[in-house]
């Protein structure tokens, strides 16, 4: 894999000078070939008598060249890398949560990791939700509570109004789900030296490693998941021009400068990138710190990936309409392209929904788009393709997957088009908060979006139209046999492509999630009442434990943890319990409530990446054998001291994420 960190989430190192050479040679040659390709096209291919495809045609494919050109800009150079310096004085800092329904299984992991971080600061749980046990919940985990009168404006609000009460000289923004590693202020407080640096941004990563958007393998030293090339490439792509914008958490903002550009923006539902064009307008410089910092939850299941995607889609298009960043004044060349890269790319979905309607509108209607020898327009075609995909792979250096990156973008064809229209209607959205833990009682399927089902049965129409036309049933007067039969050698691809995406988003795999909170394997050592058993897996809301002799059922039990850190302790109630095949007796337990304390000594052990996410880990064979024979094995009749207990050491070699 290339450019793999040494360790999970740490800096890439920067390409080497011939590397660098490779891929800038592939995407200048591409460039020119697609250049050529269209003048071609233009000049010599258009069937004007035909002309409701043809020139629709050369607009999507005029519209992929752009996009490609963007995407060379965008990577030609990943490595700039601002200077971090030694503060002759320590900021003040304060570290803002805010939260609006999460419940206390998301918030403990994150108020315990912010609580823990150094050098020393402040942390403020903003609760636009105004829950009492929350208030109660912050305190007991050594946060500070806030909650506003009124509640206009979302996110952007709440920060507003924290901006008007929090004293402090240094804003770390950390959304309700994201843990901070130990080292997130740290490493990023150095960046405010200069004092033109309003915006410290950090990479957006996460746990739930078998979420809708996680693939498989490895990039970067993490989990591959389907925003790994805009956080790890894209995004500090834009240290070249001063164009790094911020992502609403993760973050590190000057106070002075969020005041000076009037607080967070309030106009639009992206109040984010919104936000960042107004202190570039300012003069205010940015920076991306290439690190995993923290990690949150990735949306779980399709209807919260896309409702996430329409979100932040429709933002995108307020952000056009009220201080678009192609025309305001205040912003370099540079800056401009950089942000048309990122708010231009929603309209994809414009070329993705094109591409599927072309093949089964040939092929019923019979007129062709193209006038062309058969063989000339696929060798031009397919060279020109060909070099596109290849400088397409190469800049996304190893996090560019093409037929995973083509089944999101058929994922999210429904909500980036919807969101895109509202660039033309006007209409003001309400911002809807993307659903976080147990969204559902029951793990049914998720309809697939109906722009994918009626391309679907489009495809099916064209593709019967065909197949009666060459059996001679009916007669459709084509103007080229070798034209209809790449359309539908094109057809039979796109439809293919197209069941992918529908499979995966009514995979049970990635039905709507029951569990309140992410469990991690961890197989240590524990006790339930005292009685020696084997913790196989835990999270902030329960355990599971394996035990060669039924436990003496009671309203609540003490379970106790080997960790790392010391041994925890808490409270809890058995949910269900069966009989492996191996004779183990396994039981879910489930902690009692008002143990936020213990729950948060519990979380900073078990979020801190040591451990991966129970069902991923790659066993070694002797460790499957062992488990087999676990009715044999004398490991819960050996006490092991604590010093003795080897525990799974977990890299990005080893945890490995969820099929795609």
């Amino acid at each position: 894999m290339a450019r793999n960190a040494r360790r999970r989430g740490h800096l890439p190192p920067p390409d080497s000078s011939s590397r660098l050479l490779i891929i800038r040679a592939a995407a200048v040659l591409a460039l020119a070939a697609t250049v050529v390709y269209l003048g071609w096209r233009a000049a010599f291919t258009l069937n004007l008598d035909a002309w409701y495809l043809a020139l629709p045609m050369l607009l999507l494919e005029i519209h992929a060249a752009i996009g490609l050109g963007l995407f060379a800009f965008s990577l030609w150079d990943v490595d700039v890398r601002p200077r971090r310096r030694g503060l002759r004085r320590i900021p003040s800092v304060a570290v803002l949560i805010p939260t609006y329904n999460e419940g206390p299984e998301i918030l403990i992991p994150t108020i315990a990791a912010a609580v823990a971080l150094e050098p020393v600061h402040e942390t403020w749980v903003l609760d636009d939700g105004e829950r009492p046990e929350i208030a109660e919940l912050a305190e007991r985990l050594g946060a500070r509570y806030l909650a506003r009168p009124t509640h206009e404006h979302a996110k952007a609000g709440n920060l507003n109004h924290a901006l008007g009460v929090i004293d402090a000289e240094i804003l770390a923004v950390l959304d309700a789900d994201h843990v901070a590693a130990p080292d997130f202020l740290r490493a990023t407080l150095g960046y405010f030296a200069d004092r033109r640096v309003a915006l410290v941004q950090t990479p957006q990563d996460f746990y739930n490693i078998t979420s809708f958007e996680h693939g498989s393998g490895v990039a970067y030293g993490e989990p591959f998941h389907e925003q790994t090339l805009f956080y790890r490439l894209l995004q500090p792509g834009k240290n070249r021009w001063n164009a790094a914008f911020w992502c609403g958490t993760n973050a590190l903002v000057r106070a002075s400068a969020l005041r000076a550009v009037g607080g967070a923006a309030t106009d639009t539902i992206t109040e984010d990138i919104h936000t960042t064009i107004r202190l570039h307008r300012a003069g205010w410089k940015t920076v991306y710190h290439n690190e995993v910092l923290a990690r949150g939850l990735a949306a779980d299941d399709a209807a919260q990936y896309q409702l996430q995607r329409n979100r932040w889609g429709t933002g995108a298009m307020q952000v056009m309409r009220k201080e678009n960043p192609l025309f305001v004044p205040g912003l370099s060349m540079p800056q401009r392209l950089g942000y048309a890269s990122t708010l231009l790319g929603w309209f994809d979905s414009w070329r993705t929904l094109g591409f599927l309607l072309l093949p089964p509108l040939v092929l019923v209607s019979g007129q062709i788009p193209i006038v062309a020898d058969g063989l000339t327009f696929a060798v031009a075609f397919g060279v020109t393709y060909g070099l596109q995909q290849l400088a397409l792979y190469l800049l996304g250096r190893g996090a560019y997957r093409p037929v995973l990156s083509i089944v999101f973008d058929l994922v999210r064809l429904s909500p980036n088009f919807t969101a895109t229209l509202t660039l033309f209607t006007g209409r003001a959205p309400r911002f809807r908060v993307t659903p976080k833990g147990r969204v559902a009682s029951e793990r049914g399927r998720i309809d697939a979006p109906l722009v994918l089902r009626a391309s679907l049965g489009a495809s099916f129409v064209g593709a019967a139209v065909y197949v009666l036309h060459l059996l001679g049933a009916i007669n459709v007067p084509y103007a080229s046999e070798a034209a209809a039969a790449g359309a539908f050698g094109w057809l039979v691809v796109n439809a293919g492509l197209t069941w992918l995406a529908i499979r995966r988003v009514r995979s049970l795999r990635y039905a709507a999630e029951r569990r309140s909170s992410v469990r991690f394997a961890v197989d240590v050592p524990g006790a339930v009442d005292g009685a020696q058993v084997s913790v196989q897996d835990v999270s902030v809301g329960g355990a599971l434990i394996a035990v060669d002799e039924p436990l003496v059922e009671r309203e609540s039990h003490l379970l106790s943890f080997e960790l790392p850190s010391g041994t925890t302790s808490l409270w809890a109630r058995i949910r269900s319990s069966r009989r492996a095949s191996t004779g183990e007796h396994h039981y879910a337990f489930e902690f009692d409530p008002g143990q936020a304390t213990a729950q948060g000594e519990l979380a900073r052990a078990i979020f801190g990446g040591r451990y991966p996410v129970a069902g991923t880990e790659n066993q070694a064979w002797a460790d499957m054998l062992r488990r087999e024979i676990g009715p044999l094995s004398a490991r819960f009749r050996v006490r092991r001291e604590p010093g003795d207990t080897a525990l799974p050491a977990v890299d990005g070699e080893r945890a490995i994420g969820a099929p795609a």
